[in-house]
């Protein structure tokens, strides 16, 4: 999401162009690719559904519990806490949630670039995860990135995300999904500022913003 598309990758997994053989990252030369893929995208976002989206939309039999790092309303951080993974059927998503945030998270969508409300944001808060609403990222490391979708340099705890390897359209990326309840967030990619070096390219549509004084 900053350059040019959208989706990410690095960890555990994944986002763009030249397939890069190292698992779980992609240079800037995939980076470009993904970029051209997203600039000539004419829907509001991605229709087209990746390995990833599988995982994202099929309910667990036996979810079992997950261990998160927990914020405050606030925005300060409680501590680590072991809670049931949060599973809805496709119909109780459908119904939760708005008709982009369902594609983007349940089926591995992507927004299309310069439409999400948070890219341009640069107000105080926390990004939530839309569907269980689990601390997903601080605005104290996001960054303009020039994609046309938020970005960020580290998650706000690296137990909330989940990084996968994506290998779909032909390209190798490392998606990215909320730990609790599976939510396709976006990619990371290796291309991002210092610290960390990475480019965490979020879709808006798969947050809520919580503005904190």
């Amino acid at each position: 999401m900053e350059k040019s598309t959208q989706d990410t990758g690095r960890g555990q997994q994944a986002n763009s162009g030249s397939v890069d053989s190292t698992p779980g990252r992609s240079g800037r030369r995939a980076f470009l690719l993904t970029a051209a893929g997203a600039a000539g995208a004419a829907a509001v976002w991605s229709l087209r559904r990746s390995p990833v989206a599988a995982a994202a939309s099929a309910p667990r039999e036996n979810p079992g519990p997950v261990t998160i790092i927990q914020f405050s309303a606030d925005g300060k951080r409680i501590g680590k806490a072991t809670v049931q993974r949060t599973v809805k059927t496709e119909a109780e998503w459908k119904q939760q949630l708005s008709p982009i945030s369902f594609e983007v998270t349940r089926h591995a969508g992507t927004e299309r670039a310069y439409t999400g409300s948070t890219w341009d944001l640069h107000d105080h808060g926390i990004f939530r995860c839309i569907c269980c609403d689990t601390a997903l990222f601080s605005s104290e490391t996001k960054f303009e990135s020039g994609t046309g979708w938020p970005s960020f340099w580290k998650p706000i705890a690296q137990e909330n995300v989940v990084e996968t390897k994506d290998g779909s359209f032909g390209i190798t990326r490392t998606a990215v999904s909320c730990a609790d309840c599976d939510a396709h967030l976006g990619h990371v990619f290796d291309d991002g500022p210092p610290p960390t070096g990475l480019r965490y390219c979020m879709n808006s549509a798969a947050m809520r913003f919580v503005k904190l004084a």
